[in-house]
């Protein structure tokens, strides 16, 4: 995620003035907040929720790329590459509830 987060914030730089407000900061706002549950989960006993809170902010940022693409203001390299980054950690994130799970069974 600390990568993904890397490559976005000069890649909404490059969004058009009006959307780095609108779009732009919902999207700041849910990549952070998606970053602050991980970190949550890592360093608390009870994770499913933080793991479920940030599986639910990662579909959001999806539906947001995918706007952006729609309208044009991410090219198709960069919104293929969000999609891919954002798949990625989805399946980390699946895979710690499931463990979590595992582990409270």
């Amino acid at each position: 995620m600390f990568r993904f987060i890397v490559w976005l914030i000069p890649t909404l730089e490059k969004l058009p003035r009006g959307q780095k407000f609108l779009l732009g900061d919902r999207i700041h706002a849910a990549e952070l907040d998606v970053f602050e549950r991980l970190i949550e989960a890592t360093y608390s006993k009870a994770r499913e929720r933080a793991l479920s809170d940030a599986n639910l902010g990662l579909e959001k940022l999806g539906f947001l790329f995918r706007v952006c693409a729609e309208l044009h203001y991410l090219d198709l390299r960069r919104y293929e590459y969000a999609a891919r980054s954002l798949d990625e950690i989805g399946r980390l994130v699946g895979g710690g509830i499931k463990a979590n799970r595992a582990a409270q069974a």
